[in-house]
């Protein structure tokens, strides 16, 4: 029985400390803890945008207020982290910046 509440103490110990070497390692690049989880979630989002850019070429103007707000919700918070973060996702970013500017551009000429 102490073998095993020792192990569970061990492990709690380490991912204690893994957390805090995290915290640190984002706070060390200039980053925010809240930055970095929006980056996360809003990296969720852009696979969402991709394949909803990619599949809808013309959308209704509802889709297309939800869709530009999504999308500057992604556009902020990818520009509060390093590029080196979301490198590879940068084709998926493209895409979804140009399906945001089409939009705005169809949205602006039918005013």
């Amino acid at each position: 029985m102490t073998a095993i509440l020792t192990i569970i103490y061990i492990l709690v110990l380490l991912i204690f400390a893994l957390l805090l070497f995290s915290i640190m390692q984002i706070k060390l690049a200039g980053m925010k803890v809240k930055d970095f989880w929006d980056f996360i979630e809003a990296n969720q989002m852009l696979e969402k945008l991709y394949r909803f850019a990619i599949q809808y070429q013309n959308m209704s103007p509802q889709e297309q207020v939800i869709y530009l707000a999504e999308a500057e919700k992604i556009f902020t918070a990818f520009d509060k982290v390093p590029a080196e973060l979301w490198e590879e996702e940068y084709q998926k970013y493209k895409e979804v910046l140009k399906k945001y500017n089409d939009i705005k551009m169809i949205r602006w000429v039918s005013e």
